[in-house]
């Protein structure tokens, strides 16, 4: 079992093309499931996460292939980022 704080300090990665994502910025909760539905990768273009574009990646939790000691993997189209 993994704690979703521990998954923040971890490297989100693509498989399809190997790309580093970045990192969790927060996470989708489904209350009445009790359950993760979804990571948030923070949009590096925002400035101190206040300015900018809020264009946040969503990625369902049905994508994250593996969670790995230092990175997790996911598996999304390149070009829907």
């Amino acid at each position: 079992m993994i704690r979703l704080s521990e998954m923040r300090d971890k490297e989100v990665i693509n498989i399809r093309d190997g790309s580093k994502i970045g990192l969790i910025y927060d996470f989708e909760l489904d209350l009445k499931e009790e359950k993760a539905t979804a990571i948030i990768i923070f949009d590096s273009s925002r400035v101190l996460g206040l300015f900018g574009k809020n264009d946040d990646l969503v990625i369902p939790w049905e994508n994250i292939v593996r969670i790995g000691t230092d990175a997790i993997l996911v598996d999304i189209d390149p070009k829907k980022r």
